[in-house]
Order: C-alpha cells, then structure tokens, then sequence
C-alpha cells in the first residue's frame, strides 16, 4: 500500500510541475512583450536618443532582467520536480515489483 501513497506524491508533483510550466509560459510572454516594447521606444527615439539615459528604457531594461532571472529560477525548480518525479516512479514501479513477487512466494 506503500506505493499508493508514493503514487499519490508522484501526482502532486505533476501538478505542481504543471503549474510551474503555465508560469514560465506567462513570463515567456511577458518578456517577449517588454522586448517588443524596447524596441518600439528604441525607435521613438531615434538614432540620436539616448537609451541609457532614458528612465522608461531603463526600467524596460530592469524588468527584463528580472524576467529572465525568473524564468532561470522557473527552469531549475521545474528539473527538480522532473528529477523528483522520476525518482518516485521508480520508487513505485519496484514497490509493486517487491508485492507482486512476496505474493507471489507467498503463494
């Protein structure tokens, strides 16, 4: 019975994965669209704007990094949880191997 429990773990960390690929995908999106608008404000001001000095480029700039730190931050738990998530379905598979082969003997 051991292995439903176990089981049930191994789900919990597939939601959990799931949940964790939906917020990268927003932040993906959410990257690409402060991306689009450095480059449209790159423009707007010209050959001549000063884009290091410009406040709103600079908090583009900002909230791009932190996006990308996120999204590193995002990638990483994500391979835990693959990691985790592997583990615990072998954990599963050899337990019900173990039951299966004690009835077995047992019989």
């Amino acid at each position: 019975m051991t292995f439903l429990a176990i089981d049930a773990q191994k789900n919990l960390f597939t939601l959990q994965k799931s949940q964790l690929q939906f917020e990268q995908t927003i932040i993906m999106s959410r990257a690409n669209y402060i991306t689009k608008q450095m480059g449209e404000r790159a423009e707007d001001l010209g050959d001549d704007g000063d884009l290091e000095n410009d406040p709103y480029y600079v908090e583009l700039q900002q909230t791009e990094s932190y996006l990308e730190t996120r999204q590193d931050s995002l990638e990483s738990q994500i391979t835990l949880i693959e990691n985790e998530i592997s583990s615990l379905k072998n954990l599963v598979n050899n337990n019900i191997k173990s039951s299966c082969t004690l009835n077995l003997i047992g019989s």
